[in-house]
């Protein structure tokens, strides 16, 4: 007969191995951070911690500044990411002298957005950094779905071609769903293919390609020691772009995640719960300093230009955060622009460069 001394006696031991098995994964991850290009586990490691109290912790502290005028730490992503490249550019290299080949990047652009076409221009310009291979097809915005479909398909079939995006968003009239499923799983760098995401959603699971802003923002946080496991997080905005990649991410790390969308109730409440708080709604200063708790940790994803007639492009850009509120109240906040945004190039070169092993079997 099972007795409850003898369940909470055999409880007890897997306990102890899981945490053996933990302290093993968590040492052997601390001492390859120096050789490695970014901080993130992979997820299946983390599934280690279903059953454990114990965090990643990380002995280096990110590029962080201190902001002069207030109390919080400015998370410098720029910093961050330009570390990320020069990594990625030796690897390159590396490659380049070994086999002859590097990286090729692939971008589909429907129409001519302004904000698209900056997006662009700052990943051709991170391509030639590194020396990748970058690669563009421009069709008008009046273009049909086979046409899209079909200069994916040319990407798929090109061997030079290692990581292909589509530009989101695409104009109404098209079923972004249907093209991106047409997109080669192993090309897909964005991480936006239904198996990625699904496999990004489902414990014990690894996707190939995890979606580069909540990447960045991950890499961003684990970068400046903030804790995650077990800590609050609340994401503002849940599109498929950045919102609920980021809540899945948050919850692979073991975060207690909230969404907040344009239906919820008494957002600013929910919002003040947060340890760590994501904006991603593309609205310009939504969150002000009452929607913020003491202390919290504020990623700012949103880019907004706002007319600015002393601005040089007569705009300048701001966030989703009110960062002079911000800053009073946060005990770290990225700062728009030069937060988020560049760690999202990082990380979608970093995807592009992971294809590329893959595909060439390069070590």
């Amino acid at each position: 007969m099972i007795t409850l001394k003898m369940t909470l006696r055999r409880m007890l031991s897997e306990r102890r191995r899981s945490n053996n098995k933990l302290s093993r994964a968590l040492s052997s991850s601390q001492i390859h951070h120096a050789s490695r290009t970014t901080w993130s586990p992979p997820l299946v490691s983390l599934d280690l911690l279903d059953d454990c109290s114990s965090t990643f912790t990380h002995s280096h502290a990110a590029p962080i500044q201190k902001c002069t005028n207030d109390n919080a730490r400015i998370i410098d992503g720029r910093s961050a990411a330009e570390e990320i490249k020069s990594s990625i550019a030796i690897e390159v290299s590396r490659m380049k002298e070994s086999i002859g080949k590097v990286p090729g990047l692939a971008v589909i652009l429907v129409g001519r957005g302004q904000d698209s076409l900056a997006y662009v221009r700052n990943k051709i310009m991170a391509c030639h950094e590194v020396g990748f291979k970058f690669s563009i097809a421009e069709l008008p915005e009046n273009c049909t779905e086979e046409e899209v479909c079909d200069a994916l398909s040319n990407y798929n079939k090109d061997a030079s071609i290692h990581g292909i995006l589509v530009q989101l968003p695409l104009p109404q009239h098209f079923d972004a769903g249907k093209i991106l499923n047409v997109l080669s799983l192993e090309k897909d760098v964005d991480g936006f293919h239904t198996l990625n995401i699904g496999n990004l959603a489902i414990q014990g699971r690894e996707p190939l390609f995890i979606p580069c802003t909540a990447k960045g923002c991950i890499e961003l946080l684990l970068r400046s020691d903030v804790e995650i496991v077990g800590k609050r997080a609340v994401v503002i905005g849940r599109s498929n772009i950045v919102g609920l990649p980021t809540f899945l991410l948050l919850q692979r790390h073991h975060a207690t995640v909230s969404i907040v969308h344009a239906y919820s109730e008494n957002p600013e409440i929910i919002a003040r719960e947060a340890d760590i708080l994501v904006a991603a709604a593309g609205v310009p200063n939504l969150v002000r300093g009452s929607w913020l708790k003491p202390g919290a940790v504020v990623l700012d994803v949103g880019i907004n230009p706002i007319e600015d007639p002393e601005s040089e492009h007569g705009y300048r850009l701001i966030g989703d955060v009110c960062f002079k509120e911000a800053v009073r109240i946060a005990s770290a906040v990225t700062p728009v622009p030069g937060g988020v945004g560049p760690m999202t190039v990082a990380m979608l070169l970093l995807n592009t460069l992971e294809a590329a092993k893959r595909a060439l079997h390069f070590p």
